[in-house]
């Protein structure tokens, strides 16, 4: 079956650095465009890294342009988020997501989810 597990979730102090992983099994990785996304109480949420199936592209928000990159590692099965130069703000629960299309917003496959705290 389809699984994503994502790791690297803790506390970090504010300009502090956190690397998340995501390691995917169960479909054709290297067809699939994958995301990073994240969820704040009380908002919806939002996607914060996209990388493209064989690589070659990435999208980030204003956000995070500059603080965070994304990456991935197609023999691997592994996707990952390093975020550096971190804000309060960016506390939220991560989720990893896996879809065909590099263009789709909506869909695809969902991790549980790993939480990140900003905090002095």
């Amino acid at each position: 079956q389809v699984q994503l597990v994502e790791s690297g979730g803790g506390l970090v102090q504010p300009g502090g650095s956190l690397r998340l992983s995501c390691a995917a099994s169960g479909f054709a990785f290297g067809s699939y465009a994958m995301s990073w996304y994240r969820q704040a109480p009380g908002k919806e949420r939002e996607s914060v890294a996209r990388v493209r199936s064989d690589g070659g592209s990435t999208m980030y928000p204003s956000s995070v342009k500059g603080r965070f990159t994304i990456s991935r590692d197609n023999d691997k099965n592994m996707v990952y988020l390093q975020m550096n130069s971190l804000k309060p703000e960016d506390t939220a629960v991560y989720y990893c997501n896996a879809r065909p299309g590099y263009f789709s917003e909506s869909g695809g496959y969902w991790g549980q989810g790993t939480q990140v705290t900003v905090s002095s």
